[in-house]
């Protein structure tokens, strides 16, 4: 008999809700990604980038360090889309920046503020200034692209459209 309530109690757990079991992700905020102590450059100090000059690296502010806390660990993330690879069914790469615009209407931020997130499912956005949640395998990671210097990697397992905790 005990045998049946053990297998009973495991295949009722499955049909638990999901927001009933522990949270899955560790929730992050932009300022969680500056090494402490330091401060975030509001966007509307940075300027509107020049658009006369086609290097928008050498408009973004040098970087004050990376943090290595969540460094593996499943993380969700909000923030806004700038597109770097996309498929007819959407989006496949792209640079999660903090803030609309950023990278694409003011200077890119520094690198510690821009994560390069890739999805294996295409996720089809409706622009720019769509915010979103982002699930995934976090880490640091240097890297460039023709619009800035890059400080963290994200490999999206789920991206939906933003809503408040």
């Amino acid at each position: 008999m005990k045998r049946r309530s053990l297998l009973a109690g495991i295949g009722a757990c499955a049909l638990l809700p999901r927001h009933g079991l522990a949270k899955e992700y560790i929730d992050l905020n932009w300022s969680d990604l500056v090494p402490e102590g330091d401060t975030i450059m509001p966007p509307m100090l940075q300027g509107l980038i020049d658009h006369d000059d086609t290097n928008l690296m050498s408009q973004q502010p040098p970087s004050s360090g990376l943090r290595t806390d969540w460094n593996g660990q499943i993380v969700r993330l909000p923030g806004f889309i700038v597109p770097i690879d996309y498929t007819g069914a959407g989006v496949t790469a792209f640079i999660l920046v903090p803030f609309v615009g950023a990278c694409v209407h003011v200077p890119p931020p520094p690198a510690n503020q821009l994560v390069f997130v890739t999805t294996a499912e295409p996720y089809e956005n409706t622009g720019l200034f769509e915010a979103v949640n982002v699930v995934g395998m976090f880490g640091t990671a240097s890297m460039t692209t023709q619009l800035a210097e890059i400080g963290y990697a994200l490999s999206a397992e789920n991206i939906e459209p933003f809503r408040a905790n």
